[in-house]
Parts: C-alpha cells; sequence; structure tokens
C-alpha cells in the first residue's frame, strides 16, 4: 500500500515524497481513514510504529480544507507530557504541513515565555503542547481554546505516570464540547482506559500490536550482577568499539548523572537528560546523540519519551524498571520501523521480582548471559534469598563481546527467578 491509496492530498504527498517516505505503517494505513472521516479513535500502538504520521497528516488534511483565515485561530491541539516529545511532534507538522498554509507551534515550560507569546499573537491552527504551560497561557489569555475541532492526547500512559490527569481534565474542560478527539497511548492500563472512556465518542479502536508485545527484531539478554558492579558491566560492554551508539535507561535523575561520572573515569563520554537538566542542555545532548557525536545518551523514562533516532541499535535496561510496560517501551526504541535492534538489562538480587513481572507480562523467556565478568548466579529459591556469586577464577577474566555475527559468551534461555 502507498500513501496515494489512503486518500491524502497531493500537498502532504509531495511531503512525503520529500522525507522518503513510501508505504504507510500499520497504525497510519488503520488510523489516518478514521480520522479523515472525523471520528474519535483510540490508539494503542508499540513506540516506533509511526503514531505522530498516523494524526498529524489526517489533521493537516481536515483543516486545509476549511477556509484561509487572515488571523488563524487554534484549531488542533495536540497535548503530550514532555518537551522532548512536543517539539518533535512539532517539527513532524512542519515536515508534513510544509506545502500547506496552515500554522502551527509549540509551547512548553521551563524556557522563557516570550518566543511562544509571540508566535501565539500571530495565530497558529496546530498548537502542540505540554499541559502545564498551556495552562500558564491560557491563564494569562494567551491561549483561546474555544475554537478547538480536534484534540490529541499523546502519549497518555506517560501523562498520568506524571501527574497530568488533572491538568489535562482542566483543558478538556475549557474546550468546545463537540469535537473530535484521538487518544494515542503506548499501553492501556486500567487507569487510562477509564479515562479515555470519559473523554471519546464511539471510538474506533486501532491497536496494531499488542501492549505486551516487543519489538519482533528486538534481540533480548540478562545480564546477572551485583548493584555496585553495575557500572564496571556497563564499561565492560562498551569495550567493544562497534557498539556506535547506546541509550542507557536508569530509574532516578541522580542515577543518570552518577552513571555519566563513572562513565567519565574510564575515559567514555556520556550524557545525561532529565527533568533537572534545562531544555537547552537537553536538545543540545539530545542532537549530539543523534547527529552521532555522542556515543551513549543516559536517560531517565520520562525524559526519553520524544527520544527518536533513527538506527539506534542498543538500549541499555541499567535499572530494571519495577513497571512491566516500561520495560516494552523502553526496548522498544531501538528496532523501530522494522530495523533490528538489541536490548541488555542488567538485573541485580533486588530487581528479580521486577523481571518476574517483566516475563509475565512479555510472555517469552529472555536468554540470560552467564559468562561475563561480574555474573551474578541466580538460584531457583525466592528472591529474598542470597544469590550465588560467581565462582572466583584464577589468571586473566575471559572479556565478554557482542560482536554482531561473531558472538562469544555463553547465553541460555532461563527463568531467571
Amino acid at each position: 500500500m502507498s500513501f496515494k491509496n489512503l486518500n491524502l492530498i497531493e500537498p502532504l504527498l509531495k511531503a512525503l515524497s520529500n522525507e522518503g517516505y513510501i508505504s504507510p505503517t500499520p497504525i497510519q494505513q488503520k488510523a489516518i481513514p478514521v480520522v479523515l472521516e472525523q471520528k474519535d479513535l483510540l490508539g494503542c500502538a508499540q513506540t516506533g510504529t509511526g503514531k505522530t504520521a498516523a494524526f498529524a497528516l489526517p489533521i493537516l488534511q481536515l483543516l486545509n480544507e476549511q477556509p484561509v483565515q487572515k488571523k488563524p485561530l487554534i484549531k488542533a491541539l495536540i497535548l503530550t507530557p514532555t518537551r522532548e516529545l512536543a517539539i518533535q511532534i512539532d517539527e513532524s507538522f512542519a515536515s508534513y504541513g510544509k506545502y500547506t498554509p496552515l500554522r502551527h507551534t509549540v509551547i512548553f515550560g521551563g524556557v522563557s515565555q516570550q518566543k511562544q507569546t509571540d508566535e501565539l499573537r500571530r495565530g497558529v491552527d496546530i498548537l502542540v503542547a505540554t499541559p502545564g504551560r498551556l495552562l500558564d497561557l491560557v491563564a494569562q489569555k494567551f491561549v483561546d481554546l474555544q475554537h478547538i475541532q480536534i484534540l490529541v492526547l499523546d502519549e497518555a500512559d506517560r501523562m498520568l505516570d506524571m501527574g497530568f490527569v488533572n491538568d489535562v481534565k482542566k483543558i478538556i474542560a475549557r474546550i468546545p464540547v463537540k469535537r473530535q478527539t484521538l487518544f494515542f497511548s503506548a499501553t492501556m492500563p486500567s487507569e487510562i482506559a477509564l479515562l479515555a472512556n470519559t473523554i471519546l465518542t464511539n471510538p474506533v479502536r486501532v491497536e496494531v500490536t499488542p501492549v505486551s508485545s516487543t519489538a519482533e527484531k528486538v534481540t533480548q539478554a540478562i545480564f546477572s550482577v551485583e548493584k555496585r558492579n553495575k557500572p564496571a558491566l556497563l564499561v565492560h560492554l562498551l569495550d567493544n568499539k562497534s557498539i556506535d551508539n547506546v541509550l542507557v535507561f536508569t530509574r532516578t535523575k541522580f542515577g543518570a548523572d552518577k552513571l555519566v561520572k563513572a562513565l567519565a573515569k574510564a575515559r567514555i563520554r556520556a550524557e545525561a537528560i532529565h527533568g533537572n537538566k534545562s531544555q537547552n542542555a537537553r536538545q543540545r545532548a539530545l542532537g549530539s546523540f543523534k547527529s552521532g557525536e555522542l556515543r551513549v545518551l543516559v536517560a531517565t523514562d520520562i525524559a526519553a519519551r520524544g527520544i527518536d533516532v533513527d538506527d539506534l541499535k542498543y538500549v541499555i535496561n541499567f535499572d530494571l524498571p519495577n513497571i512491566p510496560e516500561t520495560y516494552v517501551h523502553r526496548i522498544g526504541r531501538t528496532g523501530r520501523a522494522g530495523a533490528s535492534g538489541t536490548a541488555w538489562s542488567f538485573c541485580d538480587e533486588e530487581e528479580r521480582d521486577y523481571l518476574k513481572d517483566i516475563k509475565k507480562l512479555i510472555q517469552q523467556p529472555i536468554p540470560l548471559v552467564e559468562d561475563h565478568p561480574y555474573a551474578l548466579f541466580f538460584s531457583e529459591a525466592p528472591s529474598n534469598a542470597p544469590a550465588k556469586k560467581k565462582p572466583a577464577q584464577s589468571g586473566p577474566q575471559k572479556r565478554y563481546s557482542f560482536n554482531k555475527g561473531n558472538r562469544s559468551g555463553r547465553a541460555r534461555n532461563s527463568a531467571v527467578a
């Protein structure tokens, strides 16, 4: 199927051609016709499946069909949880809508509002926003939500995690009841399903892959290791120079900063992005990572939403997440759009229960790598029982290498708990 089969207008097809897009992804094939029919939509799709284009393209088409106004009014509002994701979505509207007269802008907190309010004064058709900054500018009367025709909630599960649900409800109370609502979420926990039921009207449900599924072409592995040895294990793996770009996940902001310092001592350049970093610092680090200048990017889950890197080959879970759906989302940052990828996870004794929950969700074994210098052998005992340490080795320790097509080291399918 080509984008022409989706009845998109020529300005959009021309922009897609410029971007090198040939065929729509499954979520785009299913969602675009629904949105063009002006129906509400509930989309549940794994990250990296092309959700942004699935709503951006039909929104541009629907608004392009309306009469051009001297000063545009905000007719489409896209709410998203993080600054990075907001910027990414706005850039997508710029790319896809370059041959239309539609105006768009993005607003988010953490920076001066002057540039944002200047754009709003000139008038925009499409507004991409994070909830907090939007409510601030609504209160200051820089934003008028009375003309909204289309509302998009993107990454709704992360909105819940970040505590934005009440802000979202306040925003919804200020926009017209008669509207089209598009609701997207990578996962669909019960709280998100309840929110969707309250704001959608007879929605068409589009689900490309089950919530529990992981990217088909992502090679997964577990490294058992004591918590104190995790930095050394990461340095050991990064000795393999073929690992030229890797996204590393930590559970906390403090942990991310601490890991960057540990890598620096090993002469491995890395930068961290998290909520305490300034917007400029986050964008600079992300830009360096995308360009290939920065080899290692360390991120917390919240900051990682919006990281869209073509051909990202490696994801490492330095800390296992305590929410199993988060694991699916993390490893989905690699193996995107049909490409192959590798996801490795470090698991210490305290994280064994997290691993059990992950495997229960994804319904598949994850190979356990035992042949590395810091291996911690798990017994089949309960997780509060002491784990067996790797027997002491005499002489030089064997180095573990993950060269594609020539892997040394031993991996096996294991329950690991």
